[in-house]
This record gives structure tokens, C-alpha cells and sequence, in this order.
């Protein structure tokens, strides 16, 4: 039978694996954003050009303008439920974390008191005697 703190410990390495998945997750939706937002600088850019060729198309230019906003909002919820999930994740390993090392200190402190009542054992024993016999009464 395994002790507390090894399954704590086993429960920690998932959590943290939990944890680090979720900031994957967050780092990718940020890169995302990232690419995103220099699509929508060209797009910007594109709309200002005094270019002829560019002014032709101003208003295809301001519909995927549009788009790309849209789509720049719907990842920064998701990039928000990432965060607070990896948020989430870390508060629950650090929870367990801190209930192994306690579980820990309480095994050392209980392993440590059976010795110290291993030794008293042995100490009683040696000084009494094996039987009332001995004696001679």
C-alpha cells in the first residue's frame, strides 16, 4: 500500500501536465492573435494606400477588415478562458502540492515517533526481567 504523499505526488505530476497543456493552449490562441493582428495592419494599411489599385478595392478591403476584427474578438474570449484555465490548473496543482509535502512531514513525524517507540520497546525489555520465576518466588 503506497503512502498518502506518493499518490499526492503521482495526482501533482498530472496536475502540472493539466497545467502546462492549458498554457499550450494559451500560447497558441496569443500567436494566433499575434498573426492576426499584423493580417489586419496590412489590411490597414492597404485601405490608406493613395495606390489606384488599392482604392478599388476599399471595400473589399473594409468586409475582410470586418472579418478579421470579428475573428480578433472570438480569440481573445478564447484566449481569456485559457488564461483562467491555466490559472484554474495552477492554483490546483500548487493545492495539491503543498497537501504532499504536508502529507510528507506527517509520515517523517509518524515514522520518526514508531522508532522512538521501537527503541522504549527495546529498552523495557532488556531491563525486565524474562519471567517472575528468576526470582525465585
Amino acid at each position: 500500500m503506497k503512502p498518502r504523499s506518493e499518490k499526492l505526488k503521482r495526482l501533482v505530476a498530472v496536475q502540472r501536465h493539466l497545467e502546462r497543456m492549458a498554457e499550450s493552449e494559451l500560447v497558441e490562441t496569443t500567436r494566433q492573435r499575434a498573426a492576426l493582428a499584423e493580417t489586419i495592419d496590412v489590411v490597414v494599411d492597404a485601405m490608406g494606400s493613395a495606390h489606384p489599385m488599392h482604392r478599388m478595392f476599399s471595400g473589399h478591403y473594409a468586409s475582410q477588415l470586418g472579418r478579421l476584427v470579428q475573428k480578433d474578438q472570438m480569440l481573445l474570449g478564447i484566449q481569456q478562458v485559457h488564461e483562467s484555465r491555466m490559472l484554474k490548473e495552477r492554483a490546483k496543482g500548487d493545492r495539491l502540492e503543498e497537501s504532499m509535502k504536508d502529507a510528507r512531514v506527517s509520515e517523517e513525524r509518524e515514522a520518526a515517533d514508531n522508532s522512538i517507540l521501537d527503541l522504549i520497546d527495546q529498552h523495557v525489555s532488556v531491563d525486565a526481567p524474562a519471567s517472575r520465576k528468576v526470582d525465585g518466588r
